[in-house]
């Protein structure tokens, strides 16, 4: 498995570049139909422009949203580099432009935070440094001697593996009681779609929800393997397509993941699949005509500079989703290490936030209307992961501050259920939550989590 993974990621080997030129393709259609939706269902505004206050990342303080007529402008430039990654047109620039513009959003609010928009942003990264319009795109008819039909293998085995990832954490993800042994949270969110025709009165069984969880948890652990096997890869991709397509329809709320990944485990197929893919595609048999391609593989200034960057990635993204190791207690209880580790819907999970601000010196109290300062989505995502919680406190201090009470202390009495579990307190409401410190540190004054009976 090593060494095929080694000839998977080389250098020196050489492959088709047809892969890498349908995700290419695919990907910056996909992207744009995204922005179009997100545009139309006026979620620029109501996530981005219309809340008073928005969660930051820690060290990312700085990346705020740019009003109403900023935030559209950011989101044409998104919609118009994915155009200009589809055709090929200032490959460089357009994949510079979507990265960043991009990422930028997604940095702007944790509420918003999606396993499937951290792949984008990976594979847009990812996208800068690959020549994917190097063949069928329109800087080669400016620039026909720039043309290859083959590139270094490693520049369609990081994608593979970016893939691969995905799946394999996903389904590691998966290995905890609540998933295996009481197949939670699906046994609370099957029952909400007895609407289906046909299947719809078997889900209120018991023996459906674990056999939805262990489907998903065999799944995603063992199908990039299939997918990267050339005998069973057909039947891998029929699986994906019943297995996502299963999901945009049981769990709608996940957005374009689920095409997403269709569309990308195309990556795994055969040059020859992806050649006889494209020679469907507009013009695709008269760019043969029009130039003739250069026969040395595309090369890579700076060589082993690209090599050493290429194992340090590889290594982060190995080594990153297991940062959760590092924090005592129950993860989904505290969420500590919980983003960026393919954790993709494990848990239900809801909790009840009442905020109280005290004056120091008059000692007054003044009980928080939650509506006042956040919108429906950050209040709930707020009260039930801790760094929003001492974020929102610290947020509250600076407001309250602002109304002349010099010395603000926020307490927060939050209950929280998890999994179908009754409903307990979340955290020490004794707590002056304003003078705790926001970092990557454990949160002590978060209560253990003890499972009980419900």
């Amino acid at each position: 498995m090593i060494k095929s993974l080694q000839q998977r990621l080389s250098f020196d080997k050489t492959v088709s570049i047809a892969p890498l030129i349908t995700f290419r393709i695919v990907f910056g259609l996909l992207m744009f139909l995204s922005i179009v939706r997100f545009w139309w269902n006026g979620w620029i505004e109501s996530i981005y422009v219309q809340p008073k206050f928005h969660f930051t990342y820690v060290g990312f303080e700085w990346v705020q949203p740019l009003g109403n007529i900023g935030m559209h402008l950011i989101f044409l430039c998104i919609g118009l580099s994915a155009l200009m990654i589809v055709f090929g047109l200032f490959y460089r620039f357009a994949t510079i432009v979507f990265f960043i513009s991009f990422t930028y959003v997604e940095l702007i609010d944790v509420t918003t935070y999606l396993n499937h928009y951290y792949f984008i942003s990976l594979v847009a990264f990812l996208l800068i440094f690959l020549p994917a319009n190097k063949d069928y795109a329109v800087d080669m008819r400016l620039h026909p001697e720039q043309r290859r039909l083959t590139v270094p293998a490693w520049c369609v085995g990081i994608l593979r593996f970016q893939m691969t990832v995905v799946y394999i954490f996903a389904g590691i993800a998966k290995l905890n009681p609540d998933w295996l042994f009481e197949a939670m949270p699906m046994r609370i969110w099957l029952p909400g779609k007895t609407h289906l025709p046909i299947i719809g009165s078997l889900m209120y069984e018991t023996w459906v929800a674990y056999l939805f969880s262990w489907f998903g948890a065999v799944y995603d652990l063992l199908i990039a393997f299939f997918l990267l096997n050339k005998k069973t890869r057909p039947i891998a991709f029929a699986f994906v397509l019943i297995f996502h397509i299963a999901t945009a329809i049981f769990f709608p709320a996940i957005g374009m993941f689920p095409f997403v990944m269709i569309a990308n485990s195309l990556i795994f197929f055969s040059a020859a699949f992806h050649q006889k893919l494209q020679s469907y595609l507009l013009f695709y048999n008269n760019r043969l005509k029009k130039t003739i391609p250069n026969s040395q593989p595309y090369y890579f200034h700076f060589a082993p500079l690209m090599k050493a960057a290429l194992y340090i990635y590889i290594a982060f993204q190995l080594v990153f989703p297991f940062r959760y190791l590092l924090y005592p207690g129950h993860l989904f209880w505290h969420e500590e290490g919980f983003r960026f580790s393919w954790r993709v819907m494990l848990m239900e999970k809801s909790g009840a936030a009442y905020f109280t601000v005290k004056d120091k010196i008059s000692q007054q109290k003044i009980e928080v209307n939650n509506r006042e300062f956040l919108t429906p989505l950050q209040e709930k995502m707020m009260s039930t992961q801790p760094d929003l919680i001492v974020k929102y406190a610290h947020h509250l201090a600076n407001e309250y501050r602002q109304k002349g009470i010099q010395q603000p202390a926020v307490y927060a009495e939050i209950y929280v259920a998890l999994n179908g579990s009754r409903s307990r307190l979340f955290i020490d409401s004794s707590v002056n939550l304003a003078a705790e410190k926001l970092g990557w540190q454990h949160y002590n004054w978060v209560l253990p989590y003890l499972k009980k009976s419900n």
